[in-house]
């Protein structure tokens, strides 16, 4: 199946091809600049790690808000958590949304871990998926009791740790993407890998322990469709 050229590739020296699968390499695992420099040299395309940036931050943005605007409606129900950041010898705190699924819903970073900061998160996420959940699943931490107070009155809320394993979960790719990158360097670094990082996830997350094998592989080929219309290209071999 081919697909149609991707006029935001018009004029640079590597096919379509080839700068998408640099893009997907780079935010779909947790690999360095340097690695992926490496990958591709091994497949015989001579680039920087410098250009592997340039081109997931141009490339990277376009995708992600494409897959953003093509995802499907989420489950009704959020698991919401934050964790701590250490950037510039200063704390940050990762507040993230997932549903049922584990479907990351938004993330945002902040200084502060109060109700002011929880807030701002339901805020985000009421005006990015335009609906409120039925259910809203957090540990103890009173913040966002007073949020929800505030902006999701209705909405059902459910205050255990033990419960919220699938938002707890959520930050493993984040904490290795750290680890790989020796810390973040600063919040805007975080927020704007996490704003492309997160929709390419979503794209992946197939739920592979809970089907067949040929479900899989079904559901795994159709993502790598979609990506191939988004991205204007398929993956390159």
């Amino acid at each position: 199946m081919s697909t149609p050229p991707n006029p935001h590739f018009a004029g640079y020296r590597y096919p379509a091809e080839v700068i998408s699968t640099a893009v997907w390499l780079y935010f779909r695992f947790p690999r360095s600049l340097r690695m992926v420099e490496e990958m591709l040299a091994a497949r015989g395309i001579t680039v920087s790690y410098e250009t592997v940036r340039q081109w997931g931050l141009k490339f990277g943005r376009d995708i992600a808000n494409s897959l953003r605007r093509r995802a499907p409606h989420r489950g009704d129900k959020w698991h919401l958590d934050e964790v701590v950041l250490a950037i510039g010898g200063k704390r940050q705190y990762l507040w993230r949304a997932v549903d049922k699924d584990s479907f990351v819903l938004d993330a945002l970073v902040q200084s502060r871990r109060d109700a002011k900061a929880a807030k701002r998160l339901l805020r985000k996420l009421l005006k990015r998926l335009g609906v409120e959940p039925r259910v809203m699943v957090t540990d103890k931490l009173k913040s966002y009791a007073a949020a929800k107070r505030e902006t999701m009155p209705g909405v059902e809320p459910r205050q255990h740790k033990g419960l919220n394993n699938r938002a707890e979960n959520s930050h493993q790719p984040t904490r290795r993407r750290e680890r790989q990158m020796k810390r973040f360097k600063s919040a805007r670094q975080v927020q704007l890998f996490l704003s492309i990082h997160d929709p390419i996830v979503n794209l992946f997350h197939l739920g592979r322990d809970h089907r067949s094998v040929a479900d899989y592989r079904t559901a795994r080929a159709q993502a790598f469709d979609i990506w191939a219309k988004v991205a204007g290209a398929r993956l390159a071999a």
